[in-house]
């Protein structure tokens, strides 16, 4: 197998463990510790299996240890959210740091599965797999994720109240 196999998941790698630990660092971390275990276990892949899935659920297992090691901390109160600086005239990018907030509120089951759904476009069957849960934890985590996102994007969630800018 040549590098190639692994090396263009990378991007997708990043953008996943960006939206886990919450900061370009500590994704580049995560990205690196999984892209070495995968390296390490290459022999443990089964050609013809999907490879994007194998490498998050490596990331998985990687980011549960560390949380269970205390090296990230995934409870985020809103208010330690870096505030972003945009013009007015940016109303995408408000919407999205609006959105960033929101998923960071959600506890780190729900999100990792809304994430892995939503933005990688995994199916049930492949998020299941990657995060070694039945199908139905996987459907009522991001039934659960998605309804809390609606909440807080509507501000109806007490407690986390989200910028309004004008």
């Amino acid at each position: 197998m040549d590098n190639h196999a692994i090396v263009q998941h990378i991007p997708r790698l990043r953008r996943y463990a960006r939206a886990l630990v919450g900061d370009r660092y500590s994704a580049d971390d995560l990205v690196q510790d999984t892209l070495e275990r995968a390296w390490n276990k290459l022999h443990l892949w089964r050609p013809g299996s999907d490879m994007r899935a194998w490498l998050f659920s490596i990331m998985h297992n990687v980011f549960v240890n560390q949380v269970r090691s205390r090296r990230y901390e995934v409870e985020v109160r809103v208010e330690d959210l870096p505030q972003i600086a945009v013009r007015g005239t940016q109303g995408q990018n408000l919407e999205l740091a609006d959105v960033d907030r929101a998923l960071r509120t959600l506890p780190a089951e729900q999100r990792e599965v809304v994430l892995l759904v939503s933005i990688e476009e995994l199916t049930y069957e492949e998020v299941s797999r990657a995060l070694d849960i039945p199908i139905g934890t996987v459907m009522s985590r991001l039934s659960r994720g998605r309804e809390r996102l609606r909440q807080a994007m509507s501000g109806a969630q007490s407690g986390v109240p989200l910028k309004v800018v004008k």
